[in-house]
């Protein structure tokens, strides 16, 4: 089999770590694709500071593939990227879905664009973790492979230390979002890839919306056949980091400032507290996380970044209560948002 790899400098990039927002998607109230906004907002995330994009996973819209807006989507990103001062340096991530043949469609498009990776989501496919793998194999000969744990409430599903165990096998997975909203299957999705051989190469990321900060903190430090080996979770991949990006960039820096030292500035820990607060209502935790995607809508749109808040699926939007909450987490935690990054810069941004 032959696996195509990152880029060297792609690669060091993805290493080092840092910010990567979860690509919203922009839509006219008639539910046809909004190219201003949708531009608008990978403009920000550029501007912002993000080391990448993902474009087309949980936070886009699963269903943009049933409307013919996959490829679409993934093209403007790639002409924003493309225009930018810093384009030969953000990583550029497409989430593919659905059975092997489909998701190696998938990913043949986005090589064909210019995409570095693939963020592989495995939600909604009833077969075993073997065959799992054998998807992932296949996919990874079309492009490098960044492995993804979504959690079940919003469409994932549980994933043992053998999957992956097995996952990091593949030469060309050079990193994994590990999004299960859950400390067990965390800590073991850590532990498989910090047995493989390959446990160097491989990237990870925090997608625990819940958990930002003590995930970006932590040095897990394990004995492996008598070997120590210590890793950390670089950066997140995170749909809560498609608000507050700017902020999100500030918040890594300081947190990378102070890595591996005895003591964490209780400020960070301050800021964990706040974040996972907020979190709880653009997510919509309380009502099992239904609102996610409309909640994250809620603050692009409050600050000129959408025009609405719709989502492919009009029943899809704010749950009872959901709004108030949003106000509160606002108005509480202001140093967490954008708002003002974005009124300084979103005149330069349509131009």
């Amino acid at each position: 089999m032959t696996y195509p790899s990152l880029p060297k400098h792609i690669l060091e990039i993805l290493q080092e770590g840092g910010v990567i927002p979860a690509h919203p998607l922009a839509l006219h109230e008639d539910g046809t694709l909004d190219e201003v906004h949708q531009r608008l907002l990978t403009r920000y995330y550029l501007e912002a500071g993000a080391i990448g994009v993902a474009v087309g996973v949980h936070t886009t819209q699963f269903e943009i593939r049933d409307v013919g807006l996959y490829e679409p989507v993934l093209r403007l990103a790639k002409e924003v990227i493309d225009e930018h001062p810093r384009s030969d340096e953000i990583v550029r991530i497409a989430g593919v879905c659905g059975p092997t043949e489909q998701a190696v469609v998938e990913a043949k498009i986005a090589r064909d664009l210019g995409y570095h990776m693939v963020l592989v989501s495995v939600g909604g496919l009833n077969i075993s973790e073997a065959e799992l793998i054998a998807r992932s194999q296949a996919i990874a000969q079309v492009l490098p492979l960044f492995g993804f744990y979504l959690q079940p409430a919003v469409g994932g599903r549980l994933l043992s230390y053998d999957y992956w165990r097995r996952l990091a096998d593949i030469p060309n997975l050079y990193a994994v979002k590990i999004a299960p909203f859950d400390r067990y299957e965390t800590i073991h999705t850590v532990r498989a890839i910090m047995d493989s051989p390959r446990w160097q190469e491989i990237a990870l990321y925090t997608g625990n919306d819940d958990t930002i900060v003590a995930d970006l903190l932590t040095t897990v430090r394990r004995s492996v056949n008598g070997e120590h080996r210590e890793k950390h979770i670089v950066g997140g991949l995170l749909g809560q980091w498609a608000v507050g990006t700017n902020r999100a960039v500030q918040l890594m820096n300081k947190i990378k400032a102070v890595r591996g030292q005895d003591q964490v500035p209780r400020e960070l820990l301050q800021l964990g507290w706040e974040l996972t607060d907020t979190n709880g209502a653009l997510f919509d935790a309380k009502n099992n996380f239904k609102g996610c995607i409309a909640g994250i809508h809620q603050v692009l749109f409050e600050q000129g970044l959408m025009e609405n808040i719709r989502c492919l699926n009009p029943n899809e939007t704010l749950s009872p209560g959901q709004l108030e909450e949003i106000q509160r987490v606002r108005n509480e935690y202001p140093h967490l948002h954008d708002d003002e990054f974005i009124k300084e810069n979103i005149d330069n941004w349509l131009r």
